[in-house]
C-alpha cells in the first residue's frame, strides 16, 4: 500500500482489492474502538461489499464491536419497499446489520415506503442531531461524480432530501435489477452539507471505469456538475483506491 497526502486529503493506493477492503475494514475499526458510540453513516453499492465482509470477520475475531454505534444509511431509493431485495435497507441487514451486533434501536435508513417522503426526509435529519451528528461517514463514488444519491446539479444541496435520479445513475444501477425499467426514478440521500458535517470521511473507489471521475473529483475544479469535488474543502478525509481507481490520479502523486 502507498500513502500520499495532498493537501487535507490522505490518499492510500491498494495493491488489490483484497488489500483496498482490509484498508477500508481497519480505517473503520479504528474509528468505533477509539469511540464506540460513534455516529456512523453508511454507503451502499459495490464497493462496500467487501469491506463489511471484513467488518464481519473483525467483529466474529473479536477485534470490533458495533452494540453501541448509531448507524445511518446515506442513501435510500424511493418508493421502495423494504422487503425488496434491491432496497438499501435489505442490503444493509444483508451485507452487516444482520452479520454483527448492532442495536437495531440504532439503526436508521431512510423510509423508502414514507408516504410523505419530504417529512421523512427532515425527521431522517432530526435523527441525526439527536444523535450528535456524524462521527464519520463511509462514501462511494458514482460514475458522474455523485456522492450518496446527489447527482450533478447547478447546486449543492445542503440537507437530506428527495431527488431525482439521472440517466447515467439509472442506468449504472439497472446491473442490479431485470431492467432499467425496474430502476426507481427517485430516492431519498443525505445532503452534501449533512455529509460535510461529518468530522471524518472515508472515500472508496475501484475499479478503472471510476479513474477519471476520481481525478476529476480530487484535483478538478470544486463545482456541483462533480459533486464528489466538494470533499476538496473538507479538514479530514482518508481516500482508499485500488490500482486501477488511482490510474489517472496516480501520476500526480507520484510528483508530490
Amino acid at each position: 500500500m502507498m500513502v500520499y497526502h495532498m493537501g487535507n486529503i490522505v490518499i492510500n493506493v491498494s495493491g488489490d482489492l483484497n488489500e483496498f477492503n482490509t484498508n477500508c475494514a481497519m480505517n473503520i475499526m479504528e474509528q468505533i474502538n477509539k469511540k464506540p458510540d460513534s455516529v456512523v453513516g453508511f454507503a451502499t453499492g459495490s464497493t462496500p461489499e467487501g469491506v463489511y465482509k471484513k467488518l464481519v470477520e473483525l467483529y466474529r475475531s473479536g477485534r470490533i464491536d458495533f452494540e453501541h454505534v448509531k448507524a445511518f444509511n446515506l442513501d435510500e431509493y424511493y418508493p421502495i419497499k423494504r422487503d425488496n431485495p434491491q432496497s438499501y435497507y435489505s442490503y444493509m441487514q444483508k451485507h452487516l446489520y444482520s452479520q454483527v451486533n448492532f442495536n437495531p434501536a440504532n439503526i436508521n435508513i431512510q423510509n423508502g415506503e414514507a408516504e410523505d417522503p419530504r417529512a421523512e426526509c427532515a425527521e431522517y435529519e432530526k435523527k441525526i442531531k439527536m444523535a450528535g451528528n456524524l462521527d464519520y461517514q463511509v462514501l462511494g463514488i458514482g460514475s458522474n461524480g455523485h456522492i450518496g444519491f446527489n447527482e450533478p446539479d447547478d447546486r449543492f444541496p445542503g440537507k437530506t432530501h428527495l431527488v431525482a435520479l439521472n440517466e447515467k445513475t439509472i442506468s449504472d444501477n439497472s446491473r442490479f435489477f431485470n431492467s432499467a425499467e425496474e430502476v426507481p426514478k427517485t430516492a431519498l440521500t443525505m445532503g452534501i452539507k449533512t455529509i460535510m458535517s461529518a468530522k471524518k470521511i472515508l472515500f472508496m473507489a475501484t475499479g478503472a471505469k471510476k479513474a477519471a471521475i476520481v481525478k476529476e473529483a480530487l484535483v478538478g475544479d470544486i463545482t456541483p456538475k462533480v459533486p464528489a469535488s466538494v470533499l476538496q474543502l473538507h479538514t479530514n478525509v482518508i481516500v482508499v483506491l485500488d490500482g486501477e481507481a488511482a490510474a489517472d490520479i496516480l501520476p500526480l502523486l507520484e510528483n508530490t
